[in-house]
């Protein structure tokens, strides 16, 4: 027979059998009833069977207002009721999250309602509450960090005396508003993989209910919504440098050619968008794509960190904002691009061999595996698959060092004995791993230096043909990035070439989603 299954929610437990009831009564009740139903779902969605046993309450316990039980609403609160009950069954037609989920984080909307008895958070009888018109303020402000909320009336001043019906639009409105801010400042309009398979990075999205309720509850909310947004510098420069475009006169698009720098790469937009919009909005377009980039970065990216920038061909080692360690890098191939990830550097191998990947001895080194044994290469069979290592030595494809942070792309750090290539301007010639220019400094600096007694010389003096391993003292984070607008060290933007075409299809996937 088969197990008798119950739930816990808010403190109260039902049985199946007993939830088919309620639910059956409750959509005889009207809107009421509707929302009873409907907040109870979202609850029960994440609630853990019971087993007999009571389990510990959950840090924060689901509340949901049941109208049979409750006091009997007031007109505000059934005009709110009604206006949830038309925002979660119509169908819109643009999605104000891009990829995100809207048909759910409407049903948390009106659950976060239906579990404080539709009491309104933005608007009173007098119009906008001071939590509404700070909310409201910043809401207005989304355009400033590249957000797109145009497909929101947001009400701008509510006069007095407005009947419940006019309150509870304003309401949902806003309402909707903080969960489009949230979900989008978080990422919810571009998901990576749809940008590029090799970009490996996942943003962790707001959740609609909870960042609703922290706004609502905060004692700053304008505070609240604008910290949605990446923290990082590289993102607050390149808003300020937003900021700094929408405030140009009118006649700036006439003039942008000539305030730019002659020295710069300029990022590379199709012909079409040429045609369609003036240098201002292209330069806009990207700015917001890479905007929209830093959303996939960790938020906590550590404070002692390694940067890749692929676009830049650029290696740096920073502590916060001061850059340790600074050098020109040679990154993949645009039909072999450098994966976008973050991992964790480990240890640093002195003296590396390199085990060939498979794909290169397929594509590279089948018809001429003969010569490479006299080349120093180790070519045999095991268990029927073919490998192929380089011994260490000076004309190892890895030189001398080589900067490991396991993952799963077979991607590192590593020094080159080929290392005239560094003078080139556009340096795409590996097959996705990350070459760096002066790796003897840089492995100084990750190995501790003098202080872990790991100077340049010593590390030089154990240059041979016998490869070491040397552990970091601690785990170093490592992020391969991919930004073509970036502000430097001097404050200035910076453009770079648009090398494996993703910021172009960050920008068409935002304006294919754009609420204008």
């Amino acid at each position: 027979m088969q197990a008798k299954r119950s739930w816990t929610s808010a403190g109260m437990n039902f049985s199946s059998q007993e939830l088919e009831r309620v639910w059956a009564r409750r959509k005889t009740q009207g809107a009421a009833g509707v929302a009873f139903v409907l907040a109870t779902s979202l609850t029960l969605a994440n609630a853990a069977p019971l087993t007999g046993q009571e389990p510990a309450p959950p840090d924060n316990p689901a509340v949901v207002y049941d109208p049979t039980a409750g006091p009997p609403l007031g007109p505000m609160q059934s005009a709110l009721q009604a206006a949830l009950e038309r925002l979660v069954g119509r169908a819109d037609p643009a999605n104000p999250l891009g990829a995100g989920d809207w048909r759910a984080a409407r049903g948390a909307i009106a659950a976060f309602y239906a579990a404080r008895a539709y009491q309104p958070v933005w608007v009173g009888e007098n119009g906008l509450t001071e939590t509404g018109r700070t909310a409201l303020s910043q809401l207005e402000r989304g355009r400033d960090d590249g957000l797109d909320l145009a497909g929101f009336e947001l009400p701008r001043e509510l006069q007095p005396g407005l009947g419940p019906d006019a309150l509870a639009e304003a309401e949902t409105t806003i309402a909707s508003a903080v969960v489009a801010y949230a979900e989008q400042a978080t990422g919810s309009r571009v998901p990576p993989s749809r940008v590029s398979p090799f970009i490996f990075l996942a943003p962790t999205l707001a959740d609609p209910g909870v960042a609703l309720a922290e706004t609502a509850a905060a004692a700053d909310p304008a505070k609240r919504l604008a910290d949605f947004n990446p923290r990082q510098s590289g993102y607050r420069d390149l808003r300020e440098a937003l900021t700094g475009l929408e405030a140009l006169p009118p006649d700036a698009e006439r003039r942008a050619p000539a305030k730019r720098n002659p020295g710069r790469r300029i990022h590379t937009a199709s012909t079409s968008a040429s045609a369609a919009f003036g240098p201002l909005a292209r330069e806009r377009a990207a700015i917001v794509a890479n905007m929209e980039m830093w959303r996939w970065e960790p938020r906590d990216m550590g404070e002692k960190r390694i940067e890749i920038n692929v676009p830049d061909f650029s290696v740096a080692a920073l502590n916060g904002d001061t850059v340790l360690f600074q050098a020109r890098a040679i990154v993949g191939k645009p039909e072999t691009p450098t994966p976008i990830f973050s991992s964790l550097m480990r240890y640093v191998l002195i003296n590396p061999s390199w085990q060939v990947p498979d794909s290169i001895i397929r594509k590279e080194m089948m018809a001429k595996l003969g010569s490479l044994s006299r080349r120093g290469y180790e070519v045999k069979t095991v268990r029927g698959r073919l490998t192929v290592r380089q011994a260490p030595g000076d004309d190892n494809a890895l030189g001398r060092i080589a900067f490991m942070f396991p993952n799963d792309h077979a991607v590192y750090l590593h020094d080159t004995p080929a290392r005239a290539l560094f003078d080139e301007e556009t340096r795409a010639f590996s097959h996705g791993c990350i070459r760096v220019e002066d790796p003897l400094s840089l492995a100084e600096l990750v190995l501790g230096g003098e202080s872990a007694g790991w100077t340049a010389e010593r590390i030089e003096a154990a240059f041979g043909d016998r490869e070491r391993t040397v552990f970091l003292p601690r785990p170093l984070p490592v992020h391969i990035e991919y930004f073509t607008e970036f502000v430097d060290e001097s404050g200035e933007l910076q453009q770079r070439s648009d090398l494996y075409g993703w910021t172009r299809k960050v920008e068409g996937i935002l304006g294919r989603a754009s609420q204008y």
